[in-house]
């Protein structure tokens, strides 16, 4: 019985380590999403051993005469997360983080003149693909809590599609 038992322990151990991929060292890209009105994000992923990474994302946005009711709105962020990564089968991972990030944004509606700075907590859950080519496909769904008063109620979230160049 102690056999069987040793056995089955052992072949669940080799069917998680036939499972794990190795992820790509680098990545540099795209992030494409609502992301609280800053939209598209220059996206970097590195990798930090072969189930996590770090990934950066850094958005801005400079926009005149907003909505046209006469707001000049300026804001830059970055965020940065720390992620597992798991392989689901084939090319698929699916991935979660967590981290945080800084910001700054200021507008101005020919009365008034608003700056501030702004941190924030975020988290990160997601589905990517990796096609044989170095190209990465993803979706993901990130929360952001704080803000500093950016966020109404002090709650973002967005939902995005990247698209990364490998290295």
């Amino acid at each position: 019985m102690k056999k069987i038992i040793l056995s089955a322990i052992m072949l669940m151990g080799l069917a998680f380590t036939t499972q794990a991929q190795d992820i790509s060292k680098n990545a540099l890209g795209l992030r494409l999403g609502g992301n609280n009105g800053f939209g598209g994000e220059l996206s970097y992923q590195r990798a930090l051993g072969s189930n996590n990474r770090l990934e950066l994302d850094l958005g801005w946005r400079n926009r005149n005469n907003y909505n046209n009711n006469g707001y000049d709105d300026n804001a830059v962020k970055l965020a940065a997360l720390y992620q597992w990564v798991w392989n689901i089968d084939g090319g698929f991972n699916w991935y979660a983080g967590v981290g945080g990030g800084l910001g700054s944004y200021s507008y101005d509606n020919n009365n008034t003149s608003y700056n501030d700075t702004f941190a924030f907590a975020a988290g990160d859950i997601g589905i990517e693909y990796n096609f044989d080519i170095p190209l990465l496909i993803s979706l993901d769904f990130r929360p952001e809590f704080g803000g500093n008063g950016y966020y109404e109620n002090n709650y973002g979230s967005d939902i995005a599609l990247g698209l990364r160049y490998q290295f």
